[in-house]
């Protein structure tokens, strides 16, 4: 099959969608005023679904598309493979950009460090995944071929099902910054766990497509597969749960089927996947594969103006919980067209703008460093009669 050999474009199309969603998803829980949250709406509680999917869509797709890329170059199946260092740095920047956006400038030149600073959210977790997909890799590389898929499988079922164990720990013994990627306890958005789970299936699911890629109808397959286990996990995960209980009376199996939030949104994902899948041909618009490839823009950008990224001053600072649906909705397609095209004009023109950045910094370094070299006998004259220099 000609496309299966090309790269996954329903990938692109379903990270494109995730990462509308999670615009909107974010405008509207931060606007909308709360006396307008009614549970009996059928358009909110619509609204609520779909936000309630964002996440697990984003962090499955994410794990896919790196280990995707990861596997399918044969050259190097080790750490010598240029996609692994191509990783690290991916991992440890993301995490780098996750904190440099909880940074306040005004706090930093009063000398103190806001301690929201140290909450963890999306992006330190996709980036640290990415860290941890690596190391599975690497640990994997020169074992049997199915180490790989193995761990990765055994280790989203068990974020999933030992959520309840985990959840419950205190991490008090940690420093801060650190338990911060284990408890909300403090503020943190997410937490590696359970996250780290849909990011490791979506990589086992990664590794399946590309080693069954040149089989027949492999789409097929792949969607009458997605969609039967998502309807599975969706509609008879926890009916499951609950027989393994009365069989084994192991408690956790308990603790999951009450709050069995985790494998359903898996099996969300799986439905999603399969429609995408059968709609890959009708959504690989040039426009929708470029959202695709742009999702870190597009959060960045939409970091800073809706939560003040940098300057404390963004929308959620005076507007927060304070519009009516009419004016949110609206606001809503206004920040998700306005952000989109930002970022698709970033990209677009990322080395003149990266360039542009460079020339000007060091044009300003080079007349700061003439300035400082002219003035410097009036400073020390200044210096010395102060009695803070000798010389």
């Amino acid at each position: 099959m000609k496309s299966q050999n090309l790269r996954l474009y329903f990938i692109d199309a379903i990270r494109a969608w995730a990462i509308l969603m999670m615009l909107q998803g974010h405008f509207i829980d931060g606007l909308l005023d709360p006396v307008y949250r009614d549970d009996t709406n059928i358009i909110y509680l619509t609204w609520k679904f779909f936000r309630g999917i964002t996440a697990p869509v984003f962090f499955t797709v994410s794990g896919f598309i790196f280990m995707y890329l990861l596997v399918k170059e044969n050259k190097a199946v080790n750490i010598k493979n240029p996609r692994v260092r191509k990783g690290i740095r991916r991992g440890l920047m993301l995490i780098g950009i996750g904190y440099l956006l909880r940074l306040n400038i005004f706090g930093l030149f009063g000398g103190y460090i806001n301690s929201s600073f140290y909450l963890v959210d999306v992006l330190h977790c996709i980036g640290l995944s990415i860290l941890f997909l690596i190391g599975i890799y690497y640990y994997s590389s020169h074992r049997k071929s199915y180490t790989l898929p193995l761990i990765l499988g055994i280790v989203g079922i068990f974020s999933f099902l030992f959520e309840p164990v985990y959840a419950k720990l205190s991490y008090s013994y940690f420093p801060e910054f650190i338990a911060n990627y284990f408890t909300k306890t403090n503020g943190s958005v997410f937490t590696i766990f359970p996250w780290f789970g849909y990011a490791s299936l979506g990589a086992f699911m990664a590794i399946l497509f590309n080693r069954y890629k040149n089989v027949s109808h492999l789409y097929a397959k792949a969607i009458f597969l997605t969609l039967s286990i998502g309807t599975i996990l969706t509609f008879f995960s926890s009916r499951i749960l609950l027989y393994f209980f009365q069989l084994t009376q192991i408690q956790i199996f308990a603790d999951v089927f009450n709050n069995n939030y985790l494998f359903i949104r898996f099996g969300n994902v799986l439905m999603l996947f399969a429609i995408f899948m059968l709609l890959r041909n009708i959504i690989s618009s040039k426009l929708i594969l470029n959202i695709g490839k742009s999702t870190l823009y597009i959060y960045v950008i939409h970091f800073i103006i809706l939560y003040g990224s940098f300057t404390g001053f963004g929308l959620y600072r005076y507007l927060h919980h304070s519009i009516n649906p009419f004016y949110t909705i609206g606001g809503a397609i206004i920040f998700l067209i306005t952000v989109t095209y930002l970022s698709l004009l970033y990209g677009k023109n990322k080395v003149f703008i990266i360039n542009t950045l460079k020339s000007f910094g060091l044009d300003m370094y080079h007349k700061a460093n003439q300035k400082y070299f002219d003035l410097k006998p009036q400073i020390t004259k200044i210096l010395k009669r102060l009695g803070l220099s000798k010389n």
